[in-house]
This record gives structure tokens, sequence and C-alpha cells, in this order.
């Protein structure tokens, strides 16, 4: 692996390591690259809605946190990305036992990023696309969080 690619890798797992909700859900990074990432979720019980169906909030996420963590791969280290609109199309139930998400840029920009991510449901050697989301970044500085720049009722 190359020094660049160590330090994609490295990144991305800072992201998704820092992410409480994230890390609460049990959604863990398999690989990263530019512009490209893909993370697993062994579903369990909690993720589940009062069908025995896998959350819609648990895809959105899914999906939303690899975009970002996708778009990130292209953005300087001092700057960052927050998702400013995103589109779900939930395709089929979703089952586990566990599922796969795989994002991709498809739009690198200075200012705004397009990812889309591939969320699959069902066993590993027989999965199903059970979501489909496009995601719009806005690159900004990476200590967006510590400037309060995102408190409430600040625009």
């Amino acid at each position: 692996m190359s020094a660049q690619a160590d330090e994609i890798e490295a990144r991305v797992r800072s992201i998704y390591e820092r992410a409480a909700f994230v890390q609460a859900l049990g959604i863990r990074l398999e690989s990263a690259a530019a512009g490209t990432v893909t993370a697993v979720l062994p579903v369990r019980p909690d993720h589940l809605q009062q069908d025995g169906l896998v959350h819609a909030g648990v895809l959105a996420t899914m999906a939303d946190h690899a975009a970002g963590a996708a778009a990130v791969t292209g953005v300087a280290p001092e700057e960052t990305v927050l998702s400013v609109e995103f589109k779900l199309n939930l395709l089929r139930p979703a089952r586990g036992p566990e599922l796969r998400v795989r994002a991709e840029v498809l739009r690198q920009g200075r200012r705004l990023c397009v990812v889309e991510s591939s969320v699959f449901g069902g066993p590993r050697d027989a999965p199903e696309l059970v979501a489909k989301a496009t995601v719009t970044l806005a690159v900004v500085p990476a200590d967006v969080g510590r400037r309060g720049a995102l408190r409430p009722g600040r625009t």
C-alpha cells in the first residue's frame, strides 16, 4: 500500500471511530480508497422496526456516513465535509444477517461533493440491493464543530 493510500485509510478509519452514533449502531469500516468506502453492519435485533425488517434510519445512516467518508478522501487535511442533502430510495425490505454499503464519489468539487451509496442486505454470498442514496456534501473547514458554526439557531 502506498503512503497516500495509508493516509486515506487512516483518515477514514478515524471518521468511523470518532462517530459515536455510528459506533453505537455497530457499523465498521471495511475498506477505503480514494473516492470510495465500503462498510459493514452485522444486523442486531435493535436495528429492526416493528415488522422485523431493518429500520430505514439504519439504512440512511449507513448510506450517509459512508458517503461522507468517501467524500473526505478528496479534500485537504484541513477540510472536512458535511451532508447538506440526501435522497434515499428504499428498493426492497432490508434483512440480515448483515448490511454492506459501498459509497463512490460521483463529483468531487471544491465546495460541493456528490456521492452515491448502495446498501446491500442478506447473506454475503447472495446480497440484494436494498437502498440507494445520492448525497450532496459541503466542503468546510475541519474545525467547523469546534468553531460553533453548527450551534442551534445559527445560520
